[in-house]
């Protein structure tokens, strides 16, 4: 049985700063690629979802607060972040029983779940879709197209969520780093 732990964005101590920055250097190095110091900050803020095994983290999710919008219709969105597992606990359900909790956050939360991710098969089985509309990130000057972000954002509906038309523009707001 797993048992993910929530915590405050800020409620993190010193030593588990340090254990899920050696968490996530290992996930992302385990898939090729690397997770930065901007990746770590847009993880921040929110809620944390962790799950440990003997005293070490090994899984991470973390949802933020943003705004997204479709078409013209503003939505209060819980953005997930961060959602890693220690490559010698991956394939043991970890990472879905994060997903989940997550999900049962987004739905007495907010209006709409969204992520970025290489791999939506994943989320999709947890009900998550890919948006199929064009995106754009709200600059100071106005929405910005971003072409290249076009079918690697999932939304995940909530029961607060209105109708909504998945082939409408999905506008983001910015921020530091990736987008969106």
């Amino acid at each position: 049985m797993v048992t993910v732990r929530r915590v405050p964005g800020d409620g993190l101590r010193a030593d588990e700063v340090a254990a899920l920055e050696t968490l996530f250097d290992e996930a992302w190095r385990h898939k090729g690629s690397s997770f930065t110091a901007t990746d770590l900050w847009n993880a921040s803020g929110g809620l944390r979802f962790l799950v440990e095994d003997v005293g070490d983290i090994v899984a991470h999710g973390s949802v933020v607060a943003r705004e997204f919008q479709v078409g013209d219709v503003p939505l209060a969105t819980g953005y997930v972040e961060a959602v890693a597992t220690r490559p010698s606990h991956q394939h043991r359900g970890i990472a879905t029983a994060v997903m989940r909790a997550i999900g049962a956050h987004l739905d007495v939360t907010f209006q709409l779940g969204a992520l970025g991710t290489g791999i939506p098969a994943f989320y999709e089985r947890l009900g998550w879709f890919v948006w199929r509309g064009p995106t754009y990130v709200r600059m100071y000057r106005g929405p910005e197209r971003t072409p290249d972000q076009d079918g690697g954002v999932l939304v995940r509906r909530t029961p607060s969520t209105p109708a909504i038309d998945p082939t409408l523009p999905l506008i983001v707001d910015g921020r530091p780093g990736n987008i969106p």
